[in-house]
């Protein structure tokens, strides 16, 4: 292994990567580098992310969440990265070299992470379009470490274990239920910031358990989820009749604040109940595909990986799905089995790009729980979504009559006025038939 050194200081290692163009080299992240350098992340999922934290940070890793946003972020992102690429690069991007420049961090001691589907994706380029990012801005020295399950790259000085993977999973568990139950009661609390205490005193609270090694075994888990539903059942709340909107896309776009204007926020002000799919579906989509693979194309590697992760993750949705069924209060989602068969019903499973057959399942799943309204977000431009998402909305309104279906883009270019005008519009024929009933 070559070294590659940087006005005179620490010696950086490289790690190899394969293209068509041949073997590149990128300053790898050492063993050495986890007791000096902190790793930024991009904060898809606030809660999800809080959470997951605490399994870096028990193993030795020391990480933060970076929650930039603004003009000055999508900017910082447009500089370094081709407004033709996917709006979600330009975020995350953005973030990350804004952080190197703001001074908030020394990037001498700095690493980057970012996640690598591996799929047909432009997320499986993330990775590649940020190091070009860096040498443009004159960071090239800093190094990225790459999460993902394909062997895409690999770094000396970070490695997702077992143990790692499992309790990463568990912390999206935990985040899923926290989000499930928040959003079924915010909009009817009494008392405003009834909720967000309530998430801010268990993420507190999960997030020293998890650190330290407890709630994580499944009795833990489900002694947890009881008293979380004991809370939050506990809320006094104003019951009237509002709208129900459901939310479903891109991942990133759907999730993330900074990348859908906060979306959420904004439909709760609006006077609407909000139902977001959990992210241990797309977990479990993802971990899915392996044995789609087998029984599509006979595909054996990945397979028997793929069947036992799928189960351990179901294993861990049945807990959830037992605790609520002695909360009949709350809406629950349904088993991922049941998720694919009711997939299946309006697209093929082998459709496993982007979201793929996922997206247009959890539609059909919120309209059959009374969430009739849905927001449809994604990229401007993202393939994947557009077919799996808009293409197949015409289909699931032939199937379901009175399905609300809203598609929303998020793009540099794309005025906040335009989308709220859009999902008011939305909001205005849902209230309308709210008003039938």
């Amino acid at each position: 292994m070559t070294e590659l050194s940087y006005d005179g200081n620490l010696a950086l290692a490289e790690t190899t990567v394969s293209s068509e163009e041949g073997t590149v080299k990128y300053p790898e992240f050492t063993k050495e580098m986890k007791a000096t350098h902190t790793i930024l992340i991009p904060n898809a999922l606030p809660v999800h992310f809080s959470l997951m934290g605490s399994v870096f940070r028990e193993n030795g890793y020391k990480v933060d969440f970076l929650n930039y946003s603004g003009q000055e972020i999508i900017d910082t992102g447009l500089k370094y990265v081709h407004n033709d690429a996917c709006y979600p690069a330009i975020i995350v991007i953005g973030q990350l070299i804004y952080a190197l420049e703001s001074g908030d961090y020394d990037p001498h001691k700095t690493a980057l992470m970012l996640y690598q589907t591996g799929g047909g994706c432009r997320a499986s380029n993330y990775v590649h379009l940020l190091r070009k990012g860096l040498k443009d801005a004159g960071y090239e020295y800093v190094p990225v470490v790459s999460i993902n399950f394909g062997g895409i790259e690999k770094n000396s000085g970070f490695k997702v274990t077992a143990p790692m993977f499992l309790k990463g999973l568990i912390t999206w568990l935990y985040g899923d239920y926290m989000m499930l139950l928040r959003n079924q009661v915010l909009p009817y609390e009494k008392e405003p910031g009834t909720c967000k205490a309530i998430m801010e005193r268990w993420t507190e609270k999960l997030t020293t358990q998890i650190r330290y090694n407890r709630g994580i075994s499944r009795r833990a888990i489900r002694k947890n989820f009881i008293a979380i539903a004991e809370e939050f059942s506990k809320v006094p709340m104003n019951r009237v009749k509002k709208p129900k909107v459901g939310i479903v896309g891109e991942i990133y776009v759907k999730y993330a604040d900074f990348g859908n204007n906060h979306l959420q926020d904004y439909l709760v002000e609006q006077g609407a109940e909000i139902m977001v799919p959990g992210i241990i579906g797309f977990a479990l989509y993802s971990l899915n595909i392996g044995m789609e693979n087998y029984n599509l194309y006979g595909e054996k590697s990945g397979v028997f990986f793929s069947r036992l992760a799928v189960k351990y993750v179901e294993l861990l949705e049945e807990i959830m799905l037992s605790v609520l069924k002695d909360y009949p209060q709350f809406q629950a989602p349904i088993p991922f089995k049941s998720l694919k068969k009711l997939g299946e019903h309006n697209i093929n499973r082998g459709v496993c790009m982007g979201e793929g057959w996922l997206l247009t399942a959890e539609m059909a799943e919120l309209i059959e729980k009374g969430y009739k309204n849905i927001v449809c977000v994604q990229p401007f431009g993202c393939l994947p979504n557009h077919i799996v998402g808009k293409g197949m909305i015409r289909r699931l309104n032939g199937k379901y009559s009175d399905a609300n279906i809203c598609a929303i883009d998020y793009d540099p270019g794309a005025t906040k006025v335009n989308q709220e005008n859009r999902i008011k519009l939305m909001l205005a024929i849902a209230n309308e038939k709210l008003q039938q009933v």
